[in-house]
């Protein structure tokens, strides 16, 4: 169980995700489609699926906010993909991760 100072910043959570496996750095493409950084594999919002998240506000300023999902593909590859969060997200990163299922869409469905 990871304690709260572990979680305070974005870098520390990266670190400890990328210890249980969630290597993958993720970038939503041009296509619509989310990417691997080196764009050798592609997956649509259906062939993921949100692990977790974590939100971030700055200290200093409350326009410094950040989410950082933890993502699973239907082919087993695990990472992450960072975000601006409210005002200044990235619009194409937005729409494409409202479409991906999270952990409480798919326990819900199971019902």
């Amino acid at each position: 169980m990871q304690n709260k100072e572990e979680l305070t910043t974005l870098t520390k959570v990266l670190t400890n995700v990328r210890k249980e496996g969630y290597k993958t750095d993720f970038t939503v493409g041009d296509d619509g489609l989310m990417h691997t950084m080196d764009s050798t594999l592609k997956f649509g919002p259906d062939q993921l699926k949100i692990v977790n998240f974590y939100r971030f506000e700055g200290e200093s300023n409350p326009d410094d906010m950040a989410i950082l999902y933890v993502l699973e593909t239907n082919t087993g590859e695990k990472g992450t993909i960072s975000d601006a969060y409210g005002p200044y997200s990235d619009s194409q990163v937005e729409a494409f991760m409202r479409q991906v299922p999270d952990m409480g869409k798919n326990l819900d469905s199971r019902s």
